[in-house]
C-alpha cells in the first residue's frame, strides 16, 4: 500500500518536471541564424561626401569630415581592414549569428555576430566584466549582453577609431555602444545607441532590419593588398581646411541649405524642417 502511494505521488511530480522542462528558459530568445539586411534605411554603402544629416556631429567631427578624401581607402593598410562594430550593422552585408550553449545548464552563454567583411564579434552573457580602459582596442571591441525581457541589451567598449558613415564621419576610440536585439518571428531589429564624447554632441540612434534566410551562406572574404593608385611613398589622401570642394555637392543635389547639412544634432529633430529652402514655383 505504501509503495502505491509513493507511485501515485511520484507520477504527478515526474509529469510536472517534464512540463517545466518543455518550457523555454525565461528570456532565452534564440537569435542565431543567417540574416539578410532589408536595405530600406538611408544610404549606407557609398553616401555623398558632406551628407551629414541626422548625425549629431561635433566641431571636431566636422573638421575630420571636411578633411576626408575617399581615395584614402585605396591605401594598402585600408584595403583589407574589416568594418568596425559601430558601422558594420549598417552595411549591405549579410549577417550570421551563432550561439554558445553551456552543456550542463543549457543556457546561452554567448552569441557571435559575423558579417562578410568583419571580425568575429563575441557577445558574452556569462556576467564577465569589461576589461580596463588600457586594454587593447579592436575592430569588434568587447561586448557583454544582458536580458531585458525577451530583448537582448548589449554594451560594447574598446573599439578602434573608425567611421560611422563611409564619407568621413568618424568615431573616436572612447566610443560606447548600447545595442538592442529585438526578434519578431523572421525579422530582427538591430538598434544602436552610440555615445562618443569626442565626435558626437548627443547619442546617435540608428536601427537596421534583418530578415531570416534559411538557405543563406556567407562566403569567405579573401583579400590581397594591391597597388591601386601610383602615388609617392608616405602620401595619405586628404583635404586641407577650406579646400574640399566635394562637401557641398550633397546639399546642392538635394536642395538643402548647407547650414542645415552642417547643423549637427539639430538635423535629428523635425524642427529643422523650418529651415529648409522652400521649393521654387
Amino acid at each position: 500500500m505504501g509503495n502505491l502511494k509513493t507511485v501515485k505521488t511520484a507520477v504527478p511530480l515526474f509529469l510536472l518536471v517534464i512540463m517545466l522542462a518543455a518550457v523555454p528558459a525565461f528570456a532565452q530568445i534564440d537569435f542565431s541564424g543567417e540574416w539578410a539586411p532589408n536595405g530600406n534605411e538611408d544610404s549606407i554603402g557609398n553616401p555623398y561626401v558632406g551628407d551629414w544629416l541626422g548625425i549629431p556631429m561635433s566641431d571636431a567631427s566636422r573638421a575630420r569630415g571636411e578633411a576626408w578624401a575617399a581615395s584614402v581607402q585605396t591605401l594598402p593598410e585600408w584595403q583589407c581592414r574589416p568594418h568596425g562594430f559601430a558601422y558594420i550593422n549598417r552595411g549591405p552585408s549579410q549577417l550570421r549569428i551563432s550561439k554558445e550553449v553551456d552543456p550542463v545548464t543549457r543556457q546561452i552563454t554567448a552569441f557571435h555576430a559575423e558579417w562578410l567583411r568583419s571580425v568575429d564579434n563575441a557577445i558574452y552573457l556569462d556576467g564577465r566584466p569589461h576589461p580596463p580602459e588600457y586594454a587593447a582596442h579592436t575592430w569588434g571591441g568587447f561586448s557583454t549582453g544582458e536580458w531585458e525581457g525577451d530583448t537582448l541589451k548589449i554594451t560594447t567598449t574598446h573599439l578602434k577609431e573608425e567611421y560611422l558613415r563611409r564619407n568621413g564621419v568618424q568615431h573616436s576610440d572612447l566610443i560606447t555602444i548600447t545595442t538592442y536585439w529585438i526578434r519578431r518571428g523572421d525579422i530582427l531589429t538591430w538598434l544602436n545607441i552610440v555615445y562618443d564624447p569626442v565626435y558626437l554632441t548627443e547619442p546617435l540612434v540608428r536601427s537596421q532590419e534583418y530578415r531570416l534566410i534559411l538557405n543563406q551562406q556567407i562566403p569567405p572574404y579573401p583579400c590581397n593588398v594591391v597597388e591601386e593608385v601610383d602615388r609617392p611613398k608616405g602620401v595619405v589622401p586628404h583635404e586641407l581646411p577650406g579646400t574640399n570642394t566635394f562637401i557641398t555637392e550633397f546639399a546642392n543635389k538635394v536642395g538643402v541649405p548647407e547650414d542645415v547639412v552642417r547643423a549637427g544634432a539639430a538635423t535629428m529633430y523635425p524642427e529643422i524642417r523650418s529651415k529648409l529652402r522652400k521649393p521654387s514655383k
